[in-house]
């Protein structure tokens, strides 16, 4: 497979959308201890994966952009990245 972007893959992902080439979504919590909890979680995945992710956190929002900073372009580890994003989400 290759590691270069996958429109296909980026389509099927549920409100993300690619903002200043970057794969982006907010989500959005009912209070702050849920977003937090939810930034734990995300970033025990990334660190296992390897892949950082960008994020913001204003008290229930939290936002994610992603990108491959080595190839400075959107990847499939993006969106794997994303995808665990998703599963985290659906569980929280």
């Amino acid at each position: 497979m290759s590691n270069q972007i996958d429109n296909q893959a980026i389509a099927k992902l549920k409100g993300w959308q690619i903002i200043n080439g970057k794969l982006h979504k907010q989500f959005v919590f009912a209070n702050f201890i849920q977003a937090f909890g939810f930034i734990s979680q995300v970033l025990m995945v990334a660190e296992k994966l390897n892949h950082h992710p960008e994020l913001s956190n204003v008290y229930t929002k939290v936002s994610f952009d992603l990108i491959t900073h080595s190839s400075n372009s959107i990847t499939q580890l993006d969106i794997k990245l994303a995808n665990k994003i998703e599963d985290i989400f659906a569980n929280s």
